[in-house]
């Protein structure tokens, strides 16, 4: 009996010492916060996008790329960052200008890699422009994308970008 008992108070006292640790950085919960909303910054172009640009030999016969026509959505209303076994998900809602929206990407112009520790996400669907607008409810579009445990040590910040505003969420 003696045993059984001083055997749980040392678990009790060692599971009492673990309230410490809620608003560490090492509990996986404290990972991501809130997300909030920013205006979007307007920024001049970097390149001339009607100067084409020139690459490898004109003998060499290049690949077609398939690029994305999507165009940022207006507004981001959601971000939510959700823990899998392997790393998370990032998973964002927006609402475009119109109804039918479609294909839509989370797109990175640096490729999904962090720069300086902020991973930066465009949300971009295929928007039709002769469709009605409608209800809100008709034009949510929902999408994600999945980030390994690797790539998590190296992100501190995920901001995603809408036509009006940014939202971020952080660690």
């Amino acid at each position: 009996m003696r045993k059984s008992l001083a055997g749980l108070v040392i678990v009790s006292m060692t599971l009492s010492a673990c309230g410490g640790w809620r608003d560490s950085r090492v509990n996986p919960s404290n990972w991501f916060g809130n997300s909030r909303s920013e205006p979007v910054s307007e920024s001049p172009a970097q390149t001339n996008p009607l100067i084409p640009e020139q690459t490898g030999s004109i003998f060499r016969r290049r690949a077609v790329e398939e690029v994305y026509q999507g165009t940022p959505v207006d507004q981001i209303t959601a971000l939510t960052i959700e823990r899998t076994s392997i790393g998370a998900i990032i998973r964002v809602e927006g609402v475009t200008l119109r109804q039918g929206a479609y294909d839509v990407r989370l797109t990175s112009e640096t490729e999904g890699e962090p720069v300086n520790g902020v991973l930066e996400l465009t949300l971009a669907a295929l928007q039709p422009d002769d469709t009605p607008q409608g209800p809100e409810r008709s034009r949510t579009v929902t999408t994600g994308r999945a980030l390994s445990a690797t790539d998590l040590e190296k992100i501190t910040t995920i901001r995603v970008i809408g036509a009006r505003n940014v939202m971020t969420t952080g660690r």
